[in-house]
């Protein structure tokens, strides 16, 4: 599996290689400490307060489930590309990679709003405050539109469809262009043209005659005697 990653990963576009190091990014991000966790407690020596940071992958809820999901989504997109996978997404890849980094740059941001609940107990009581990771985690998400932004503008070709011919305008992978150039061309097998049949008569060559120039007559010409 780590040599097909390694492969999918050296045929990528450089913009698709952006693509995939920024999605990267959003999921690193959710390894960093995003909350607080403030638990207050009731002992018999009186209260007792803990803090502790929580990462952003170990605090389940549908906002850090859609991240990860999305995360791992441009992932997978990038490594079926980088395997030459034919399929069209609608609007292209570009947009889809862009519209993914402004749902997460959304969610990240509504957490600043509305942090995850907390909770109390008989003798327990904890609540979250956000933590610096989750500043990280906003960055990644800006990192992954701006990477889509560029890919879409880089026009980068998808893998044709069986039947389909590669789009003109667009461009491929360097990886795929140098693929082609290296390989050696077959040679063409010579035409030969048939001699043109004549019959039985060969060919003569034209000749051409300058014609003769004409004899002028200028008559007899009488002495001085003759004349009288």
């Amino acid at each position: 599996m780590i040599t097909r990653v390694r492969r999918a990963f050296g045929v990528l576009a450089p913009e698709q290689r952006r693509v995939a190091l920024a999605a990267l990014l959003v999921l690193v991000s959710m390894l960093l400490p995003w909350y607080s966790k403030s638990t207050n407690a009731i002992t018999n020596k009186g209260l007792d307060s803990e803090h502790e940071a929580k990462m952003a992958i170990f605090v389940p809820s549908f906002i850090e489930a859609s991240i990860f999901l999305v995360a791992l989504a441009v992932l997978v997109l990038m490594f079926a590309r980088g395997e030459r996978r034919a399929f069209h997404l609608p609007f292209g890849d570009g947009i889809v990679v862009s519209a993914a980094g402004v749902w997460v740059g959304f969610l990240v941001f509504y957490r600043f709003i509305d942090q995850p609940a907390g909770g109390t107990s008989k003798s327990i009581a904890y609540s979250y405050d956000l933590s610096w990771g989750i500043f990280f985690g906003l960055l990644a998400a800006a990192f992954l539109v701006y990477a889509g932004t560029r890919l879409r503008l880089s026009r980068v070709t998808e893998p044709p469809l069986p039947g389909e011919g590669p789009p003109a305008g667009e461009r491929r992978p360097r990886r795929e262009r140098d693929r082609d150039r290296d390989e050696p061309r077959r040679p063409r097998p010579p035409t030969e043209t048939p001699p043109p049949d004549f019959g039985d008569d060969p060919p003569t060559a034209a000749t051409s005659v300058a014609p003769s120039r004409p004899e002028i007559d200028g008559g007899t010409q009488l002495s001085f005697d003759e004349q009288d």
